[in-house]
């Protein structure tokens, strides 16, 4: 009996300590850490967010043409304004991903008609360190200047090329592989989505299928360089990237599949996109070609047959490079071209750019000064309408965490 009312009372002591002990853990405050934004984690270790902003802050200028350097407009706005959250929910392997946009030219509220503010809304679960899957909504594994953030771009936007052809988000499975063989790595990338874009309630019938490849023979870039623009890491030894992507975007309501205007026909839209790229030292060369092809690309509205909208067939090709030197200070200079394919010739000019940019980096890409001068040119290739030209001048202050 005596040894029974030991143990009872053993038992009742172990019990209440462990109550003050999670009494006390309920009081305690979460883990704060400083590093790629702000991190918060639970006092129990089970949640982790990280929280980030960035914004652009932009003004320009467009001159009438090549040759009348009169202002014909004037920008001056936030380009974006961004709010990410990321981190890990009771598992470190069940990662999320939230974005959210806020400045009226980041929120696709011309084409879509509503204020679009939710970017990306993922989760992920990374079986191990080289096999994830997700499902939500954020960027389709396209080109590589928009699988780039616009947070870490070289010129104040990505290129005229990647405005017309490129494929955005969307919702949808997403699935990431990365091995490699001793030295040669790659990166194998897929996904399967409703093909509508962001946001959006409902779909046609159809899919959209986007598969990409990533090849690094030479090896991984420092820092995830391949994912930046500029060789800001100075990489020691030459590194070479080679991507391949193409997506098939069956029963699309929109000109340019997840993205532009609403077509008054669905069309299956096929992109095929092919990039390089290179680092050394300082040194950053970079080239895109993108194509995309639809049967019958114009479509008509059947209440006023006059009234057409037609999803941009034709190709681009995209050509950038860059030197940064140790003070932080860099040039930048791009060439690229968008050509209609012969059906729509009539509807939209080939329009090329040349660009040149000098940045200055503060803090890496998180806080940087971007200015850049562009020629720009419009040829109508069945000269249906006369040809034009003008110049583009930007200086943009990104600054974030």
């Amino acid at each position: 009996m005596k040894r029974i009312l030991i143990l009872t009372a053993l038992v009742v002591a172990l019990q209440a300590k462990a109550q003050k002990k999670d009494d006390l853990l309920a009081y305690q405050v979460p883990y704060f850490t400083w590093g790629k934004g702000l991190g918060i984690t639970s006092p129990d270790s089970a949640f982790l967010m990280n929280i980030r902003f960035r914004l652009q802050n932009r003004i320009g200028i467009t001159t009438i043409s090549g040759s009348d350097f009169s202002v014909n407009e004037v920008e001056a706005r936030v380009r974006r304004l961004r709010l990410r959250l990321d981190g890990y929910l009771y598992n470190p392997k069940l990662t999320y991903v939230i974005q959210l946009s806020f400045s009226r030219g980041d929120i696709d509220f011309e084409d879509s008609g509503f204020p679009n503010i939710i970017r990306d809304a993922m989760i992920i679960y990374n079986f191990n360190r080289h096999f994830a899957l997700g499902l939500g909504q954020t960027k389709l594994p396209g080109n590589r200047q928009r699988v780039v953030s616009s947070g870490d771009l070289q010129l104040p936007d990505r290129s005229i090329v990647n405005a017309v052809f490129n494929i955005d988000r969307d919702f949808g499975l997403q699935a990431y592989y990365r091995s490699r063989f001793n030295r040669f790595h790659y990166v194998l990338r897929g996904a399967l989505s409703n093909g509508e874009g962001r946001n959006f309630n409902t779909a046609q019938k159809g899919i959209a299928a986007t598969g990409r490849i990533e090849l690094l023979p030479l090896g991984e870039f420092k820092n995830n360089g391949d994912y930046f623009e500029g060789d800001l890491a100075r990489e020691p030894k030459p590194k070479i990237s080679m991507g391949i992507t193409y997506s098939n975007n069956e029963n699309a309501k929109r000109a340019g599949g997840q993205l532009g205007k609403f077509l008054y026909e669905a069309r299956d839209i096929k992109t095929s996109m092919a990039d390089f790229l290179l680092k050394y030292n300082g040194l950053a060369l970079a080239t895109e070609f993108i194509w995309r092809d639809a049967e019958n690309p114009i479509t008509y509205d059947p209440a006023n047959p006059t009234v057409q909208q037609h999803v941009f067939v034709g190709h681009g090709e995209n050509y950038q490079a860059s030197y940064v030197w140790k003070n932080n200070y860099e040039v930048v200079g791009r060439y690229s071209r968008v050509t209609p394919a012969p059906e729509i010739q009539t509807l939209d000019p080939r329009t090329q750019q040349v660009t040149l940019g000098v940045n200055k980096y503060l803090r890496g890409h998180r806080v940087k000064l971007q200015t850049e001068f562009t020629y720009e040119t419009f040829t109508w290739l069945q000269a249906t309408r006369p040809n034009s030209d003008g110049w583009i001048w930007r200086f943009q202050i990104e600054a974030g965490i």
